[in-house]
């Protein structure tokens, strides 16, 4: 598997306890996919000062829109370096209240029909981004096998 790394990701993953190939390119939603299906899995990064951050301004335009393009993905998530926890005690740089943070959190879950998964750590959530890509694609090619054997001719 090759997981595509987004140009504009500042703190990518490495990947290096996993045996994959990474590749930069520009993708159009998410931080992170696999060549090939770009335009049907991507799964964003936030740490959590840039989630909270996302919540305000035109941040928050800007990510909602984000959202909006992750709706029409097979697969896409938000995962986040913290805990809900962390965001409950407000240990985020940030004026926003906690409270408002978790609510908007609930809304966009809501609203979007996009999971946030809460990973704890860096290493977390680098753990869970490659958990979900790979699980995407053993699922899509186990799909294109049995579609093979059933019909005998290529999708």
């Amino acid at each position: 598997m090759i997981i595509i790394i987004d140009t504009r990701e500042q703190q990518p993953f490495t990947f290096s306890k996993w045996e994959v190939s990474t590749q930069r390119a520009s993708l159009d939603t998410g931080d992170y996919s696999i060549v090939g299906f770009q335009d049907r899995a991507a799964i964003e990064r936030k740490s959590l000062d840039d989630l909270v951050s996302c919540f305000m301004g035109g941040n928050r335009t800007r990510f909602e829109k984000e959202l909006i393009r992750g709706r029409r993905l097979d697969l896409f998530s938000v995962v986040v370096e913290a805990t809900l926890e962390d965001i409950a005690q407000g240990r985020f740089k940030s004026q926003m209240k906690p409270e408002a943070a978790l609510q908007t959190i609930t809304a966009f879950q809501v609203r979007y029909g996009t999971p946030f998964m809460f990973c704890g750590s860096r290493a977390g959530a680098e753990y869970v981004t490659h958990s979900l890509l790979s699980k995407y694609a053993y699922e899509i090619e186990k799909r294109y096998k049995i579609y093979q054997k059933n019909k005998g001719v290529n999708p």
